[in-house]
């Protein structure tokens, strides 16, 4: 079986880096003409279906936070698809009954939609980390603005002085705004990166104080306020669920535990031995 499984990890790979080369290729040549043509249009038929989807692959990658394109998101899923077919081949013999032709029929779907998943958890465990920022964060900044420092300069010395997801995602956008990136742009950029509850409040507080030129040092207080208050109830709910959790590990643990010690100690007495 562990030979197996590597034969199938290697032709899954090599049939992988054909697909997503045979799909890139700008010009086939003619004799290929009838295999790459249906990979491409399969690919740009996907890749148009999750780019204009709302909430779509573009969106998702964002709001991860990796630096790669929606392209190479796309080859990966089109490459993941042979190789889950291919390892499923692998546990065909083993697969009971009519499991064997569900599992070769499900396999290249969970292979496809694999890389989603993944995009998904990362941007719950970014927008949890993020949101744990946000009041230090909005505080700093706000501590810049009545400083005297505009928002932009403001949001470059945020992400240059503080470790932290949301401030790297302040200073990047700071950065694209100075290299000459349109401000809507830049703030929308933001937006999608930080999926969190109260970036869209920051964003539209950058944007009023980008058009209008008045200070957002109160809109920040309060989104400042705001986020402690959604701490506080997330710490609340966490304590909630927690007690549940902690009644059932006393009564399947610690209460047969002291059950056995009170047996232990009526054992020799119920069996009429001296204690």
């Amino acid at each position: 079986m562990t030979r197996a499984w590597i034969l199938a990890a290697l032709a899954g790979v090599v049939a992988a880096a054909g697909i997503v080369e045979v799909a890139g290729t700008r010009r086939p040549r003619r004799s290929r003409r009838w295999l790459a043509l249906p990979l491409r249009a399969l690919a740009s038929r996907i890749g148009a279906a999750r780019r204009t989807a709302p909430g779509g692959l573009a969106a998702r990658v964002d709001a991860a936070g990796i630096a790669i394109g929606v392209g190479e998101v796309m080859a990966v899923k089109l490459g993941a698809a042979p190789i889950a077919a291919l390892a499923a081949l692998t546990l065909l013999p083993v697969a009971p009954g009519r499991l064997g032709l569900a599992l070769i029929a499900g396999a290249p779907l969970g292979g496809f939609f694999a890389p989603d998943l993944w995009l998904q958890r990362r941007a719950r465990i970014r927008a949890s980390v993020i949101e744990s920022e946000q009041a230090d964060v909005l505080d700093l900044l706000r501590v810049a603005v009545g400083a005297g420092l505009g928002p932009w300069r403001a949001l470059a010395e945020v992400g240059r002085r503080h470790p932290g997801v949301l401030a790297a995602e302040l200073g990047a956008a700071a950065r694209r705004a100075a290299l000459g990136v349109p401000a809507e742009t830049a703030l929308a950029r933001l937006e999608r990166r930080c999926p969190a509850a109260g970036t869209h409040a920051l964003t539209d507080a950058l944007r009023r104080a980008d058009r209008l030129g008045a200070p957002p040092g109160r809109a920040l207080a309060a989104l400042a306020e705001e986020a402690r208050a959604r701490q506080a109830r997330r710490a609340v709910e966490r304590a909630a669920r927690a007690a549940p959790k902690i009644q059932l590990i006393v009564a399947l643990l610690l209460v047969p535990s002291a059950l056995l010690l009170v047996a232990a100690a009526l054992l020799p007495a119920l069996s009429g031995a001296s204690p």
